[in-house]
């Protein structure tokens, strides 16, 4: 009974959002304001060390470079509920990039969520975390952009249903939505808890893919950091919750975790994570990373889906060892796959054979009975962006029907997370590239 009322619901929103786009468009149009440095902004070298170091926190490359392609021209596809973004070209390409944008436009799109020529941009970009940044910092990862070697690539031209084509309706959704002050540190809070605040909800926009979304694709910031889901992939619960989230993880794993995409007993990064760690929060200073934590302990705590939740070792993990299984029955197509494919690197204990990195034990992907993200990292693997063997691991997508991936997925979820595995064929052909 309770579907069709939240159907209405979205449908009765998006009906205002219209209207009130369309009188925003044609009464309210977008202005420009001036932008200014502080006198405490770097010049010269220092500026462009600055501006590098906040493009890589922000992690500008991984939204806006393609696997194979040339960094920051953009192309990358976003698949919504509603159709396909792709990201823009970023570099100083005057014709296909923004090497023609004035610091006043550039600083538009990154809080207000406007292009050069006045176009609404969609909330893909995250203008809704980066309105929190400062005039100095926004324009110093300006200064660093124009550095970049220019490409001249168009973006393909985006593929949105109706009416989430109509660019005009987005000015009626940040009415709704878009908070544009900028951040304002806590003077109750130390200099490490707002240094937090500002990279998790703004430069580093962690909440943008670990907060759920309603059907206008805003976050509910009621359940913020609660966990989301990303292009498929979900994007666990982060706010101190002991069962569902953060609570149990000690700081050191926490730190461990964001600066290596590892950490012992919870198992390896996967997905968009592994992408953000990999090419952003690994190489941001360890004080960054202390902050973040500092900052996270501190969310209100929310109780996400409590069946994906990571449990404790379970009694077949505990019988087994590295090299074999225990507690467990007659063998089946999931445990052969496993056993022929999978145990030589993650071993049947759940530590990890040849690294600890392999360790499936504590693994969210592997306490999930849904299995969205252990269905995607066998089908796709997972490696760094230079590929390295040590912490990759392959792809078996085209090694296995969808009904052998199925089979597999659940049997690691009863082994190791001690679950019934609830995936399916249509699963695994649904999560295809």
């Amino acid at each position: 009974m309770t579907r069709p009322n939240h159907i209405g619901y979205g449908l009765a929103t998006l009906a205002c959002i219209v209207l009130i786009g369309a009188v925003l468009f044609f009464f309210l149009p977008h202005g420009l304001d001036p932008v200014s440095p502080s006198t405490e902004q770097r010049t010269g070298d220092a500026l462009i060390a600055r501006g590098k170091y906040l493009t890589m926190a922000a992690d500008c490359a991984a939204c806006h470079t393609t696997e194979g392609g040339k960094p920051f021209a953009g192309g990358l596809a976003f698949k919504l509920p509603f159709g396909t973004i792709y990201s823009p070209n970023i570099t100083p390409d005057r014709e296909n990039g923004i090497g023609a944008w004035s610091d006043a436009e550039f600083a538009r799109a990154m809080r207000s969520g406007v292009g050069r020529h006045g176009e609404d941009l969609y909330p893909a970009f995250p203008y809704t975390s980066y309105a929190l940044l400062s005039s100095d910092d926004v324009l110093a990862i300006r200064a660093y952009l124009a550095t970049l070697a220019p490409v001249a690539t168009p973006a393909p031209a985006n593929a949105l249903a109706f009416p989430f084509n109509q660019r005009p309706i987005m000015r009626g959704w940040k009415l709704l939505f878009l908070d544009s002050k900028p951040f304002e540190p806590d003077p109750a809070r130390g200099v490490a808890w707002n240094r937090g605040a500002y990279l998790v909800n703004g430069l580093a926009h962690c909440s943008e893919c670990h907060t759920p979304r309603n059907l206008m694709f805003a976050r509910k910031l009621d359940e913020a950091l609660s966990g989301g889901v990303v292009d498929g992939w979900k994007a666990w619960n982060i706010t101190p919750d002991n069962e569902t989230g953060i609570g149990q993880w000690t700081d050191a794993q926490l730190v461990s975790y964001l600066s290596t995409g590892y950490a012992p007993g919870h198992g390896a990064a996967s997905g968009s994570m592994r992408q953000a760690i990999d090419l952003s929060l690994s190489l941001l200073p360890a004080t960054d990373i202390e902050a973040i934590v500092t900052y996270l302990r501190t969310v209100t705590p929310r109780r996400a889906d409590a069946t994906a939740a990571a449990m404790p070792v379970g009694a077949a993990v505990k019988a087994s060892t590295a090299w074999s299984p225990g507690g467990e029955g007659s063998a089946g197509t999931g445990r052969r796959i496993f056993e022929g494919a999978c145990a030589s690197c993650h071993g049947w204990n759940g530590n990890g054979q040849q690294t600890a990195r392999a360790g499936l034990a504590g693994s969210h992907a592997v306490n999930d009975p849904q299995g969205a993200n252990l269905i995607r990292v066998i089908l796709e693997g997972t490696s760094a962006p230079d590929h390295a063997p040590a912490t990759a691991m392959p792809s078996f997508g085209a090694a296995y029907t969808d009904a052998e991936i199925a089979a597999v997925a659940n049997y690691a979820i009863a082994h190791f997370g001690g679950k019934q595995g609830q995936v399916t064929a249509k699963d695994v052909a649904d999560a295809r590239p």
